[in-house]
């Protein structure tokens, strides 16, 4: 990293904060957040300028930034099929959970909180099942193989299996 670099950008940022007309994008919506009176009230750091000697001194921290989580997942169809970029679903592959992509508007909506995907995972994940379930007897059936089921549960001809 070339120091030189660092304090020409963060120079060139403090200039901003002198110009009521700037153009930096982060200033002019901090600016923005600051008058609206509920912020002015509860905001404990003022805006001032980075460099400013009276805020104490510089400290660099190393950071590992990773995407925890994305809010949106694979496009999947009613039966958590994932759908291609043809926009046909893709053969055998199935999508259950925060992949299935109704953390980002679809089950809970745009607003959903920590702790409510519970309800989404177990939905999709049960629709996901059953659709891969039924495209696994479907295929088996299709290739002349017999079906020994225990229970009421219907074979390869819609028969009750015994």
């Amino acid at each position: 990293m070339d120091v030189a670099v660092v304090r020409r950008q963060i120079e060139e940022r403090d200039r901003e904060l002198d110009n009521d007309f700037t153009k930096d994008l982060q200033i002019a919506a901090l600016r923005q957040a600051r008058s609206y009176r509920g912020d002015k009230l509860i905001r404990v750091a003022s805006p001032h300028k980075i460099l400013d000697p009276k805020k104490g001194p510089l400290i660099a921290v190393r950071l590992h930034v990773l995407t925890r989580k994305s809010l949106g997942g694979l496009e999947t169809n009613l039966d958590s099929q994932v759908i291609g970029a043809d926009g046909q679903p893709l053969d055998g592959l199935f999508a259950a959970g925060e992949v299935a992509g109704f953390g980002g508007g679809g089950v809970h909506g745009y607003n959903s909180l920590e702790g409510t995907f519970l309800g989404g995972c177990l939905f999709s994940g049960r629709a996901a099942g059953r659709a891969a379930a039924r495209q696994r007897l479907t295929t088996w059936c299709a290739a002349g193989r017999s079906l020994r089921a225990s229970g009421p549960r219907r074979g390869c001809r819609g028969r009750r299996s015994r």
